[in-house]
């Protein structure tokens, strides 16, 4: 079924399957698609951020079940905490679809990585539709789950129009400065291969 999302700009995209079917005006698209399920979000609509720290967060960091807050706390593991725990390979898988997750949550379709050497991410990854982009030795930076935390510029994925993948989020923000100022936690929703994997409740 084709959805139409929409911001309060009145700018949207109609969403068929894992594409993007049209982009444009709201009252355009719905005049096209007089079928369509229509989906209206407060604030803007993007294409989804792009996390520079996707080995770090990934494969160098554990992510803790809420199940285990207590005794590992709620914020990821590095170092010397990571290195304490027996991490097998469902622990870690478990760890990565977190962290995907939580990433989406922040409106991130995807992360910049070195090569994933963890079958267990590898696939925990590759299930979610997570957008993995190549790249070459560390960013710099502080890796950090919203990317405008990150002390990096902040990348987008490619823009969204006719025949592109359907990958965009929406931000509870007036514009793109509101923002950059207020960073990725003002995340209302995030569109991943055409399936809503993010809604703020």
């Amino acid at each position: 079924m084709l959805t139409i999302h929409a911001d309060s700009h009145g700018r949207a995209l109609a969403v068929e399957g894992v594409w993007i079917a049209g982009a444009g005006p709201l009252e355009e698209l719905v005049a096209a698609h007089p079928a369509a399920r229509v989906r209206k979000w407060p604030g803007i609509l993007t294409p989804g951020l792009i996390n520079p720290h996707g080995s770090e967060l990934l494969e160098e960091a554990y992510h803790p079940d809420p199940r285990e807050a207590d005794e590992l706390g709620t914020e990821p593991l590095t170092g010397d905490a990571l290195a304490a725990l027996a991490m097998d390979d469902a622990r870690w898988g478990a760890g990565a679809r977190r962290a995907v997750q939580r990433m989406l949550a922040h409106g991130t379709v995807g992360a910049a990585c070195e090569e994933l050497r963890i079958r267990a991410v590898r696939d925990a990854v590759r299930r979610s539709g997570f957008l993995i982009v190549g790249r070459v030795g560390r960013p710099g930076g502080t890796p950090a789950l919203d990317p405008y935390d990150s002390g990096l510029p902040v990348e987008f994925a490619a823009p969204r129009e006719r025949n592109s993948a359907a990958r965009f989020a929406v931000f509870d923000v007036r514009d793109e400065a509101e923002l950059a100022e207020r960073g990725a936690g003002t995340c209302v929703a995030t569109v991943v291969d055409g399936r809503l994997v993010y809604r703020r409740r």
